[in-house]
């Protein structure tokens, strides 16, 4: 069965990993930032859950070589990953609160 070529148009797009810094913002609420990153944050858990190498799963979600720099990627992937644990745990009450605009 072909692919109609819109989809497979689709199909080829890179994953786009929004601008991230080293260590996520350490809030007691839901920041903008985490925000841009939720996706980032589920695929970590995912990663996580699966047994999935720290060092595949960094490279894949935030495209930092853990050969070139060992220290940033391990900083990355533990800070965001302790981030992720903590929207799942009690941020994601905040998603549920209205908006103050």
């Amino acid at each position: 069965m072909n692919t109609p070529p819109d989809r497979r148009k689709e199909a080829k797009r890179p994953v786009t990993i929004p601008p991230f810094e080293d260590q996520p913002p350490q809030l007691d609420r839901v920041s903008a930032y985490d925000e841009r990153h939720l996706a980032s944050y589920i695929r970590l858990l995912d990663a996580e859950a699966e047994g999935a190498d720290w060092r595949e799963a960094v490279a894949i979600i935030f495209g930092v070589d853990p050969v070139k720099e060992p220290d940033r990627a391990k900083l990355v992937h533990d800070s965001h990953l302790a981030r992720a644990h903590w929207m799942r745990d009690k941020g994601y009450r905040h998603l549920l609160e209205p908006r103050l605009h």
